[in-house]
C-alpha cells in the first residue's frame, strides 16, 4: 500500500506544478491584456478631442462644433443655454421670427446677430437709456441648414467667454465670465486688494487679462492690475473706474471729474469733464459734458464740436420701430445738436452741415391712428426734420431733399413690412416712391443697392427731360457732387425746388 502511494506522489506534485504554472501564465496574460487595454485607452483618449465648460466635460457642445480649415464654428442658438444665455429669432428691439437674425439675452446684456454680417450689436441692460455698442468679429455670421453660426472668436466676443484650443493635446477649454469672476475674487486678495469690481462691464476686463480692483473698503479707491500676475496697470487712487471694451481703455474719475487712461498708463483725455460717453468707436468720438454743456472730442481729447450745446443726440426710445441703435449718430454720419430750443446737425468730421434752425428732428404721431413715430428712413439714409409743425427730409450729407412743407411724414406697418408716407395738401404720398423718383439710392444693411432699376429709369427720363429743357435742371442733378463745397446754401436753394416737385 505504501509502495503504491509513493509511486503516485511525484505525479500529483507534477500535476500541481503544471496547474500553478498555467494559473501564473494566465495571470500574467491578464495583466498584459489590462496593460495593453489601458495603453490603448490612453492612446485613444490622447487622440480624441475633449471639451469642457467651466471645468466640466461636455460632449454635447463638442458635437456642435464645425471645423472649417483653421476656423471653428458654433451654432449660436444651440450653444447659448450652455453659456448662460437664451437665444431668440429676430432682433431685441424689433421682435420677429426672422431666421436671418437672432439675439442672445443674458442677465446683463443683449447681443444681436445678422446673417452675412461681421458686426454685432451689444446693449448693456444695467444702464438706463444706453445706446448699442457695436463690435467687429473675425468672420461674418453664416447659416448651415437654416441655423446661424459664428466662429469661436465671435463666440468669445458675443458671449463674454474665454475659448482655448490646445490642438496638440486635443483639448478645448471654455470658461464663462461668471466662472472667471468667481475664481479671481479670491485671487485679488492675494494681490493685496479687498475685492474685484462688481460692475458687469468692468468684469469683462478679465477676458483681456485685467482686473478692476478696490484697494480698501474705507477709502473706496479703485485701480487696475494684470489678472495673471497682479502687476499694477493703473494705481488704485481713483474714485471710480469703468472699463471701455471697444478700446480696451479705462474711464477714470477723481474729484467728480473724468478722463481716459490706457492700459499702458497713457492719459488719452485729461480729467476735466463731468462725464464722457462713447459716441462711435469707428470714428473714435466721445460725447463730453462740462458745466451742463455738451460737446464732442476724439480719442486723443481733441475737440471736434465745442462744448457749448444744451443737448447732443436723440432719445431712440421715442422711435422704437425705427430700431435706432445709436441716438448720437444718425444715418451713419450726422450728429444732432440742440442750442436753446433749436436743432442742427454736424457730420462726424465736426463740420456744421445743417444750421441750428429746426424745432426738432423726427415726427411724433398724434392724430393718425395708423401712423407711428418716425425719425429716419433707413434704406435711404434720410432724416425727418420739423419746423413750425411742418416736416421735411434731409440726407446723410445734410442736403435738403424735401423742405419742411408736408403736414406729416410717418411710418406704418402693413403685412409685417414698413411703409413710409407723407401728407401734402391733403394728398397721401408714398415717400419711398418719391425718393426713387428723385434718384435717391436705397441700400440694405450690407450696402446692396435696392432700387437700381428705378434709378436707371429715372436717370433716363431725366436725361430726356434735360435735353428738352436745354439743361435747366443741371444744377439740381450736380448737387450731389458739389454738396461738400456748397453745404447748407445749396440745400436751402433746393428746398424751394422741392416744393414744386412735391406739388
Amino acid at each position: 500500500m505504501n509502495l503504491i502511494e509513493d509511486n503516485f506522489k511525484p505525479k500529483k506534485e507534477d500535476k500541481s506544478k503544471k496547474i500553478t504554472t498555467i494559473i501564473l501564465v494566465c495571470i500574467v496574460l491578464i495583466i498584459l491584456i489590462i496593460i495593453g487595454v489601458a495603453i490603448a485607452m490612453v492612446y485613444v483618449q490622447s487622440n480624441t478631442l475633449r471639451l469642457s465648460i467651466d471645468g466640466v466635460s461636455n460632449e454635447k457642445v463638442k458635437q456642435m462644433l464645425v471645423f472649417d480649415g483653421d476656423k471653428i464654428y458654433v451654432p449660436i442658438k444651440e450653444i447659448a443655454t450652455y453659456l448662460g444665455y437664451e437665444c431668440y429669432n429676430g432682433e431685441y428691439n424689433d421682435k420677429s421670427e426672422d431666421p436671418s437674425k437672432c439675439y442672445i439675452q443674458g442677465e446683463n446684456e443683449i447681443t444681436n446677430f445678422s446673417l452675412n454680417s461681421n458686426k454685432i450689436y451689444k446693449l448693456n441692460l444695467q444702464e438706463k437709456d444706453a445706446n448699442y455698442e457695436y463690435f467687429y468679429i473675425d468672420e461674418p455670421i453664416i447659416a448651415r441648414n437654416g441655423i446661424l453660426y459664428t466662429t469661436t472668436e465671435g463666440m468669445e466676443m458675443a458671449f463674454n467667454v474665454s475659448f482655448e484650443y490646445n490642438e496638440a493635446a486635443k483639448r478645448i477649454t471654455i470658461l464663462t465670465l461668471p466662472y472667471l469672476v468667481q475664481g479671481y475674487s479670491t485671487v485679488v486678495l492675494d494681490y493685496g486688494y479687498v475685492e474685484l469690481s462688481e460692475d458687469f462691464t468692468n468684469q469683462k476686463a478679465i477676458l483681456q487679462d485685467m482686473l478692476v480692483v478696490k484697494k480698501d473698503k474705507e477709502n473706496n479707491k479703485y485701480g487696475v492690475v494684470e489678472a495673471s500676475t497682479g502687476n499694477t496697470i493703473i494705481e488704485a487712487k481713483y474714485d471710480n473706474i469703468t472699463y471701455l471694451p471697444n478700446s480696451g481703455e479705462f474711464k477714470v474719475e477723481s474729484n467728480k471729474k473724468v478722463g481716459i487712461i490706457t492700459k499702458t498708463k497713457d492719459t488719452r483725455v485729461q480729467l476735466i469733464y463731468d462725464s464722457i460717453e462713447l459716441m462711435d468707436s469707428d470714428a473714435g468720438l466721445y460725447v463730453v459734458k462740462r458745466d451742463d454743456k455738451y460737446g464732442v472730442i476724439d480719442t486723443r481729447g481733441n475737440i471736434k464740436i465745442y462744448v457749448e450745446y444744451d443737448e447732443i443726440g436723440i432719445d431712440p426710445s421715442q422711435f422704437e420701430k425705427n430700431d435706432i441703435k445709436n441716438g448720437y449718430i444718425l444715418v451713419n454720419n450726422l450728429i444732432p445738436v440742440r442750442k436753446d430750443k433749436l436743432w442742427g446737425l454736424y457730420n462726424k468730421n465736426g463740420k456744421l452741415v445743417v444750421n441750428i434752425e429746426y424745432d426738432s428732428f423726427g415726427y411724433i404721431a398724434s392724430s393718425n391712428k395708423d401712423a407711428m413715430n418716425l425719425l429716419v428712413i433707413p434704406n435711404y439714409d434720410v432724416i425727418v426734420t420739423c419746423s413750425n409743425k411742418k416736416y421735411g427730409l434731409i440726407n446723410s450729407s445734410g442736403r435738403v431733399l424735401i423742405g419742411t412743407l408736408t403736414d406729416d411724414i410717418y411710418l406704418t406697418i402693413e403685412s409685417g413690412e414698413n411703409h413710409y408716407y407723407m401728407t401734402y395738401n391733403n394728398n397721401k404720398l408714398d415717400v419711398e416712391e418719391y425718393l426713387d423718383s428723385q434718384s435717391i439710392v436705397a441700400r440694405d444693411e450690407n450696402g446692396t443697392v435696392l432700387n437700381a432699376n428705378e434709378i436707371n429709369q429715372n436717370n433716363n427720363s431725366t436725361n430726356t427731360t434735360e435735353e428738352e429743357n436745354n439743361g435747366q435742371n443741371n444744377g439740381e442733378q450736380n448737387s450731389n457732387n458739389d454738396e461738400q463745397q456748397n453745404g447748407q446754401q445749396e440745400g436751402n436753394q433746393q428746398s424751394a425746388e422741392e416744393q414744386s416737385n412735391v406739388e
